[in-house]
């Protein structure tokens, strides 16, 4: 059987089916009653092309079901293109061991595939600028890790949760919460407690669009830090004019003629690969 990261952690409620369609719980009943177990073979293909992600959590999961023996598994690798309707994973098993399971294999590759494709299809509009995900404020925590993880497997660079980072062997990649600066106030005053309470190896990023004139925090906080200052984000929420592409320009004109070109700009989050193709091109 092909060997798994060991990174992923099995549900309790998957293991014991409870999250499986109840026809299949029905399915097994009848069939463990009637001593009927036949060897079968699943195999596994995307309806669309994309990347192939997931199957460090199924291979994770058929570990702890599948029989020491009469079981057979083969796999793509993690991150590779697959082609509509090319079988991507296979399994040959007894079927009382691994058709309970069938729901929560499918759910796995198709929620990884799918943002893993969705990563690379904004890493591939970024390119050269390099993307890190952002997204885990947008979905159930108790899945947010998986998002992240399959985010680096569709090729970015960095994501925002401890988790997710851990199951991608990776460091986390954030700047500061819009909470923190209504805290304290002051941009550069946070910019300032940030760089004092947050350990060297951590990226030094401002956030500059929440107290005032993003172009003024900008250079107010890169005056602060100066080589220290890695970068700054920018994500102007709608109700402050919104993030626009000449906003951009301009932040990055007015660093560039202070002197500030080594600060990076980063924009976002909830970029679409259109959005993101705009600021690229500009």
């Amino acid at each position: 059987m092909v060997n798994s990261n060991g990174k992923f952690q099995n549900k309790r409620p998957v293991i014991v089916g409870d999250t499986a369609d109840v026809h299949l719980q029905r399915a097994l009943t009848i069939l463990r009653n009637e001593n009927i177990n036949p060897t079968v073979s699943i195999e596994l293909a995307p309806k669309n092309p994309g990347i192939f992600c997931g199957r460090e959590e199924v291979l994770t999961l058929l570990k702890e079901i599948l029989p020491d023996s009469g079981a057979e598994v083969w796999s793509l690798d993690e991150g590779v293109a697959v082609e509509a309707n090319e079988v991507a994973f296979t399994i040959k098993a007894p079927y009382g061991a691994v058709g309970l399971y069938e729901t929560a294999i499918r759910g796995m590759l198709a929620s990884h595939t799918g943002w893993a494709t969705a990563a690379k299809e904004c890493v591939e509009a970024a390119n050269p600028t390099q993307v890190v995900g952002y997204g885990a404020s947008y979905i159930h925590p108790g899945v947010a890790a998986e998002l992240d993880y399959a985010c680096m497997i569709g090729g970015m660079q960095s994501i925002s949760t401890t988790l997710g980072a851990r199951l991608a062997s990776v460091h986390p990649l954030g700047t500061m919460p819009p909470s923190l600066l209504l805290i304290i106030g002051d941009t550069a005053k946070t910019t300032q407690l940030f760089n004092k309470h947050m350990t060297q190896d951590i990226p030094r990023y401002a956030l500059v669009d929440v107290l005032r004139d993003e172009s003024e925090d900008a250079l107010s906080v890169s005056q602060l830090l100066k080589e220290e200052l890695r970068g700054i984000r920018i994500n102007t929420p709608d109700s402050r004019g919104g993030l626009k592409v000449d906003l951009v320009k301009e932040i990055r004109k007015r660093l560039d003629l202070a002197n500030y070109k080594h600060v990076d700009i980063m924009v976002g989050d909830n970029l679409t690969p259109t959005d993101i193709a705009e600021f690229v091109k500009a």
